[in-house]
């Protein structure tokens, strides 16, 4: 399973995440947030990283000429699409850049909803489902209705994310069946200073989830 841990903002805890088992970290590309990173904070903190980690520049609503300046500027693996861009935008994406994961993110707010999963399973690698906010884009804390998503088995890789701690996350993973889970809010002190010590009950609660299944 991949574990992304979102919003990182200085580079020795991107360091100390990857060490502690992540597999993905996500850069948060989008001014107006509170764990905004620029290129140059993205650079610094995936310098370090060994080859196997993947990194992850998050952008809402972004023209397709930023992204690609971004992604070879910072040396990102992997975009993630936060906004309200459509099917055929991530297809004109994946033509600008052939060779880095394209992940669209859903703010899932019913089963109708969920239902738009299938316009862009043939136009991205990922799907990431999130919880819905009017006025927020991610990293609230909220969580997904997860007896949606019981049924949920796209063609594609994808993530749950949404409000996902040490303490639930062996609940959610015992409702769904994502390929991955995605934390921001939940293993962190203050918006972008991640708490290691959650980080590390995280993946103690991981561990113990794979001893059950095993």
């Amino acid at each position: 399973m991949r574990i992304k841990i979102c919003g990182i903002t200085q580079p020795q805890q991107s360091i100390a995440i990857a060490s502690l088992g992540a597999t993905a970290l996500g850069f948060i590309c989008v001014p107006n947030s509170p764990r905004y990173v620029t290129t140059s904070q993205i650079r610094a903190a995936v310098a370090e990283l060994p080859a196997n980690i993947d990194t992850i520049g998050v952008f809402a609503n972004a023209s397709i000429p930023e992204i690609s300046q971004i992604v070879a500027d910072s040396g990102l693996t992997g975009v993630q699409l936060h906004g309200d861009e459509l099917p055929n935008f991530c297809y004109q994406l994946r033509q600008a850049l052939p060779n880095v994961e394209i992940l669209k993110a859903l703010r899932i707010r019913s089963l109708e909803h969920l239902d738009t999963a299938d316009d862009y399973i043939k136009y991205v690698d990922t799907l990431l489902l999130d919880a819905y906010h009017p006025q927020q884009l991610g990293g609230t804390g909220k969580t997904l209705d997860w007896t949606m998503l019981e049924q949920f088995s796209p063609s594609c890789p994808w993530f749950l994310a949404g409000g996902l701690t040490a303490d639930n996350i062996v609940q959610a993973l015992n409702q769904v069946n994502p390929s991955g889970v995605d934390l921001s809010s939940g293993v962190e002190r203050t918006p972008g200073d991640k708490d290691l010590d959650k980080v590390a009950l995280l993946f103690h609660s991981l561990k113990n989830i794979e001893l059950l299944r095993s």
